[in-house]
């Protein structure tokens, strides 16, 4: 029989919301964006209607990276009264990471426009009928699994930072916790106001005005023309190639994608995909991200001068002389969690959806009678890694998330994406090496074990080899040894195609409660 499609997501819920589109007999883009609403209940630290993201579409004919990410509000003139609020988060038991939340740190979302785009330009079923299950998730409740219970730990000083927060994720003065029911009305009636009226009233009418007044009252800078003005925008995804396949991935202003394309570059010039060419790479990318090039991704044909031939045959050789000591390191910014869901979406025909949406980690803002938990990307550091409230009104923010596809021959044989920050990039990276040059199948590369280099050193999960990482100490590095397979390491969702038969297989990452639904 025929597959209609898979999805790869991070519950069970939100790729059952995209099976059940794709059983309907709607198309890729149709499933990803009722994936992508149920996850705004499912997964909804990770994000929401405060959120932004990129949706990647591959068709037969067509290839379009959808920004609809988060803008730096500004517009209005208003004036920040307030500062950025580091609150402590424990993501392992022994060292907290800062994140910067309150007023200060909104930015202008996009999801709502971003999703009614996608829909406009590559959907076949209206709005209407997509939205349904999280409308109704929202209203009856859910009940939260292992996964969700484990992020709501992590994330409760900022969830429950506002009284807001407290009644959705401490109703009874407790949090959450697995086996618990939960509910979140307004985001209901948000969505069910969605479905029926489109992203209007969320960047132009009485929704926006209260958006915006709570965050302005607060002291920070969302104004009614920052909403206003507020547009998806269809980009030419960034190209790179690694074994023969051609990589389509998230272009400037964005970071994560072309990163992903130099590194997979590097390790073709290499000539090895092994664990330690991977941290020699990985640490060459690091370097990378200067100030300079920073400001090149806001510039016109800089895409081109950064993955110029002779640049890269010198970062190969940067690389090479990495493989042997000793090795003398750059330690780029630090990295924190990142708040962050990833969706794939393949059908029958071979379309895929690709598209990664992210709150930051969440401001505490949660707004109202709007269904609205305000992100708190201007309080990112991975974002604002030369200083905080630096960049121009309007401009998007850029991000390390990286919607990516891979075709073979013209024809798609992968889609992935993941959540993770700073490791977005080594996730995907490392997936895509152990499917294509170690020819594993989807799944068994999405669990495999990873490694990231962050701030001079590397991070490995059980099951790397030892001896390799021995040879890094000798190196001069410092392997971070971790006790079990984490979140940390990112949570890649991912589609595979065979080019010849059309088999569809999924990915789910356990690491962030990867869910799979073949149809």
């Amino acid at each position: 029989m025929r597959q209609r499609g898979a999805v790869a997501a991070g519950h069970p819920l939100t790729a059952e919301a995209g099976a059940a589109v794709l059983r309907e007999g709607g198309n890729a883009v149709d499933a990803a964006v009722a994936a992508v609403l149920t996850s705004f209940v499912a997964e909804s630290p990770l994000t929401g209607l405060g959120a932004g993201g990129f949706m990647l579409v591959h068709a037969p004919d067509e290839n379009v990276l959808l920004d609809f990410f988060v803008a730096v509000p500004g517009k209005d003139g208003i004036e920040r009264r307030s500062e950025l609020d580091p609150v402590p988060v424990y993501f392992s038991e022994d060292v907290p990471q800062i994140f910067n939340v309150g007023a200060a740190s909104c930015g202008v979302p996009g999801t709502a426009a971003g999703l009614w785009e996608a829909l406009r330009r590559f959907g076949s079923m209206p709005m209407a009928e997509l939205a349904r299950p999280a409308v109704a998730h929202a209203r009856e409740g859910l009940v939260v699994n292992a996964e969700q219970a484990f992020i709501f730990k992590i994330l409760e000083p900022i969830l429950t930072h506002q009284p807001e927060g407290r009644a959705i994720y401490a109703p009874q003065g407790h949090r959450l916790r697995e086996g618990d029911l939960f509910r979140f009305e307004e985001l209901s009636e948000a969505l069910e106001r969605y479905r029926v009226e489109g992203p209007e009233p969320f960047y132009r009418g009485e929704l926006a005005r209260a958006v915006s007044e709570w965050v302005v009252d607060r002291g920070g800078t969302l104004g009614v023309e920052d909403l206003g003005s507020y547009e998806p925008i269809a980009r030419y995804p960034a190209r790179g190639g690694f074994r023969g396949r051609d990589v389509l991935t998230n272009p400037p202003p964005s970071s994560g994608g072309i990163l992903i394309a130099f590194g997979l570059d590097l390790l073709d010039r290499l000539g090895t995909a092994g664990i330690e060419a991977v941290v020699a790479v990985m640490e060459e990318a690091q370097a990378a991200r200067t100030e300079d090039f920073h400001d090149g991704l806001h510039e016109d044909g800089w895409l081109e001068l950064f993955l110029d031939r002779g640049r890269l045959d010198a970062a190969a050789e940067r690389a090479r002389s990495r493989l042997r000591p000793p090795a003398d390191r750059v330690a780029g910014p630090g990295d924190d969690l990142g708040s962050t869901t990833h969706i794939t979406v393949v059908d029958g025909d071979g379309r895929c959806a690709s598209v990664t949406c992210s709150n930051g980690t969440g401001s505490g803002l949660i707004v109202p009678g709007t269904g609205v938990h305000v992100n708190n990307m201007l309080g990112e550091e991975d974002l604002n890694p030369f200083g905080f409230h630096t960049l121009p009104a309007g401009r998007r923010m850029p991000s390390m998330m990286s919607p990516t596809v891979l075709l073979r021959e013209g024809e798609l044989e992968l889609g992935l994406g993941s959540g993770g920050s700073n490791r977005i990039r080594s996730a995907v990276l490392q997936t895509i090496v152990r499917l294509v040059a170690d020819g594993m199948e989807v799944s068994a590369a999405v669990e495999a074990p990873r490694v990231h280099f962050e701030a001079g050193a590397v991070h490995a999960e059980p099951g790397i080899d030892s001896q390799a990482l021995a040879r890094l100490e000798a190196r001069g590095y410092t392997v971070a040894r971790w006790a079990e397979r984490n979140l940390f390491f990112g949570g890649v969702h991912a589609v595979s195609r065979d080019p010849e038969t059309g088999e569809l297989r999924g990915g789910g990452d356990p690491r962030r409660g990867g869910a799979i639904a073949v149809v």
